[in-house]
């Protein structure tokens, strides 16, 4: 059933169906932060670990703009943004209170968990902006192409906002620190990376997504959504 975002908005609840999109999503940004400490380097390629899971964090944002819109995904962006605030401000805490007398991990827990304020305001604002883009990217896509060809809004969204994401983050976070072709390059290799990730995905994607719209009987195009996405009372 093709409905836009007003006759969404009409109904009450949300279904188990929406709340586990939303707890994957939220689940995949939030380990993907805090595995990024790790750098691996795969074929030859030097990356964080957790690009092996942020990825995720895009597919299913594609899932929640396709099935219940800009709207509902919007909500569950700054949704995520606010619960990745709290793990880092616990975070924060945890390394400041005095550590007990007999343990002597307080310079690991630095190490591994501690972060920059530099580090911070790149990563929550990579976040936004990739995020917003996405979904916004998508939800044009899918009114000018009628719904059709799920797989060219789904990669194209992905490859705008993966690399404003990565831009924003790699250039706030080590603008000055390394060198700028160093710079480009790892952005270069981050987008493309976390861009194939997205194509490979792709059958999953059109397998969750059909499933979905079975299940709660939705399709929402978002004919007259205002994309502000200031607005989460809309």
């Amino acid at each position: 059933m093709l409905q836009d975002q007003s006759t969404i908005d009409g109904k009450t609840g949300y279904s188990v169906w929406f709340v586990f999109v939303v707890a994957i999503f939220i689940t995949c940004l939030i380990t993907a932060n805090i595995a990024a400490v790790k750098l691996v380097q795969l074929f030859g390629f030097v990356l964080p670990a957790g690009t092996i899971i942020f990825p995720i964090s895009y597919l299913f944002g594609d899932i929640l703009t396709e099935v219940y819109g800009y709207r509902q995904a919007r909500r569950v962006i700054w949704l995520g943004f606010f619960c990745n605030f709290i793990v880092v401000v616990t975070i924060w805490i945890g390394q400041v209170l005095p550590p007990a007398p007999f343990w002597d991990g307080q310079k690991a827990y630095e190490r591994i968990l501690g972060y920059t304020p530099r580090l911070l305001v790149a990563s929550f604002l990579a976040y936004l902006v990739g995020e917003f883009a996405n979904s916004f990217v998508l939800a044009k896509m899918k009114i000018a192409t009628k719904g059709r060809w799920l797989w060219t809004r789904t990669i194209g969204s992905t490859l705008v906002g993966q690399g404003l994401d990565s831009s924003v983050f790699m250039t706030l976070a080590f603008v000055g620190t390394i060198p700028t072709e160093a710079l480009g390059l790892a952005v270069l290799t981050q987008w493309l990376v976390k861009s194939a990730y997205e194509a490979v995905a792709t059958p999953f994607t059109y397998i969750v997504v059909n499933f979905l719209k079975r299940k709660e009987g939705l399709d929402v195009f978002d004919y007259g959504t205002r994309f502000n996405p200031l607005l989460l009372g809309e």
